[in-house]
């Protein structure tokens, strides 16, 4: 049996493997293998990733949801779903009674089993129902939010860093799950 490496060093090693355009991320490594390490764990487990983003990043959304599962990946196929596929009207909801129903909704049809994924602005009303549970994983803009990986929303190469980001998050997964690598440590 292998050696399973530090998810620190690895994405550390990853991210220097990758050259100079990701010299960004480099710096910002320790929010990146925090949290997402908690995200890689419940996958793991079996959770159902409900993926949520602000208006301006659904091309993300869809890219994700094309490609997490893609025919051409070499591994299980993972449960991830949008919170829109769940409740087509999620955009008019606010206030806290509503998204009490909503985590109803969701808390029953995935048995407490899931996590939300949410990448966007952090002040953006769609983050409300993934700011109530500590388990969220977090791209968020312009804010610094607990157990986040931060970015700005006004950085020129934003699309870029968070399309990297994700080539980053998917290569992290197949190591995880792979046992390439200890999301544990």
């Amino acid at each position: 049996m292998r050696n399973m490496s530090d998810f620190a060093q690895w994405s550390l090693d990853a991210i220097r493997e990758e050259g100079g355009c990701f010299s960004w991320l480099e710096e910002q490594r320790f929010d990146w293998t925090t949290t997402t390490a908690q995200a890689l764990e419940q996958i793991l487990e079996g959770k159902t990733i409900i993926l949520i983003t602000d208006e301006r990043r659904r091309w993300l959304e869809t890219y994700i949801l094309d490609n997490l599962n893609n025919t051409k990946m070499d591994r299980p196929l993972l449960p991830i779903i949008s919170i829109d596929s769940m409740y087509k009207h999620y955009n008019n909801v606010s206030g806290g009674e509503m998204l009490d129903v909503i985590e109803d909704m969701v808390s029953l049809a995935h048995r407490d089993d899931y996590f939300y994924w949410y990448i966007g602005k952090g002040e953006d009303k769609r983050a409300d129902l993934a700011k109530r549970r500590d388990t969220s994983y977090f791209w968020v803009f312009d804010e610094d939010y607990i157990n986040a990986f931060n970015l700005k929303s006004y950085d020129k190469q934003l699309d870029i860093k968070l399309l990297q980001l994700y080539n980053l998050f998917n290569a992290s997964l197949n190591a995880a799950m792979f046992g390439e690598v200890d999301v544990g440590s």
